[in-house]
C-alpha cells in the first residue's frame, strides 16, 4: 500500500511539471506573437521557444531521476533494478558492425547506438557528429577492428588515427566521460581470411597505453569473447553476447 501511494505521488508531481512546461511554452508563444509585427522574422522567437522547451524537458528528466532515487532510498532498496536500456539512457556507443548488434538485437535504445558497417577511424567524423547531436554524458568507443588491415599492421599509424578521434570527441563533447573498448579477439578461421587480425593483441596493448597517457578509461573485453558467442564468421557475435558486453561497460563506467 505504501508503494502505491509513493508512485501516485510521483506521477502527480510529474504531471504537474509537464503541465507547467505546457503553460510556459504557451505564455512565451503568446508574448512573442504580441510584440512581433506580421512582417517581422519570427525565427529568433521560435528558436528561443524551442530552447526553453528543451531546457524544461531536461529539468523534468533530472527531477524524475531524483524522485526515483529518493523512492529507492526510502524503500531501503540498494539493488539497482534498472534495465540495461535505462542505465545507458545518457550514454552513446560509437562503433562498427559489431556495435550495430546493440540495435539489431534491441539490447540498447537506438539513441544509445551510433554505428556504421565497415567504418574506419579516419571516417569517424560522421559518427561523432551524430553522437554530438545526442549530447551524451558518457561515450563508449568500439572502433579499430577495420583498421588493422587498413593500416597494414602499422600500430603507430593506428594510434595516430585513434588520437585524432579522441581529440575530436574531447573538442566536441568536452563534458562527456570517454571510455575506449578494446578490439575484440577473433577466431582462427577469421585470421585465415584476414591475416592482419592476428595483430589484435599488439594493437590493444598500444591502445591501452594511449588511454593511460590521456587518463581515459580502457575497457578490456578479451575475456568476454568466448567461443559460444561467435557467429560462424568468427568475428561477429550472437544476440546473447550483447547483454554481457553492455553489463561489462556499465560496470566499468559505473552507469
Amino acid at each position: 500500500m505504501i508503494r502505491i501511494k509513493r508512485k501516485t505521488k510521483r506521477y502527480l508531481i510529474l504531471l504537474g511539471l509537464a503541465a507547467a512546461v505546457v503553460i510556459l511554452v504557451l505564455l512565451i508563444v503568446h508574448g512573442v506573437r504580441s510584440v512581433l509585427r506580421p512582417d517581422t522574422d519570427t525565427s529568433a522567437g521560435l528558436e528561443y521557444i524551442q530552447q526553453e522547451e528543451a531546457g524544461s524537458v531536461a529539468e523534468i528528466e533530472d527531477k524524475i531521476n531524483l524522485l526515483e532515487q529518493q523512492e529507492r532510498a526510502e524503500a531501503g532498496d540498494s539493488e539497482d533494478t534498472r534495465s540495461v536500456k535505462e542505465r545507458f539512457s545518457g550514454a552513446v556507443v560509437i562503433g562498427d558492425s559489431v556495435t550495430q548488434g546493440f540495435s539489431e538485437y534491441d539490447i540498447l535504445n537506438t539513441s544509445s547506438v551510433v554505428s556504421k558497417i565497415g567504418v574506419h577511424l579516419y571516417e569517424a567524423d560522421e559518427l561523432i557528429d551524430q553522437a554530438e547531436a545526442l549530447s551524451p554524458g558518457t561515450v563508449f568507443l568500439a572502433l579499430g577492428r577495420n583498421d588493422l588491415a587498413a593500416t597494414e599492421g602499422d600500430v603507430n599509424e593506428f594510434i595516430s588515427q585513434y588520437t585524432d578521434v579522441l581529440d575530436r570527441i574531447a573538442n566536441d563533447l568536452p563534458d562527456a566521460n570517454i571510455f575506449v573498448n578494446s578490439i575484440f579477439p577473433v577466431q582462427d578461421s577469421a585470421i585465415e581470411d584476414d591475416p592482419y587480425l592476428a595483430d589484435i593483441a599488439d594493437y590493444n596493448t598500444a591502445l591501452k597505453e594511449l588511454c593511460d597517457s590521456r587518463s581515459i578509461g580502457f575497457i578490456d573485453n578479451t575475456d568476454l569473447a568466448e567461443d559460444q558467442y561467435f557467429e560462424p564468421d568468427g568475428q561477429h557475435f550472437t544476440a546473447d553476447f550483447y547483454s554481457v558486453w553492455a553489463e561489462h561497460m556499465a560496470e566499468v563506467a559505473a552507469l
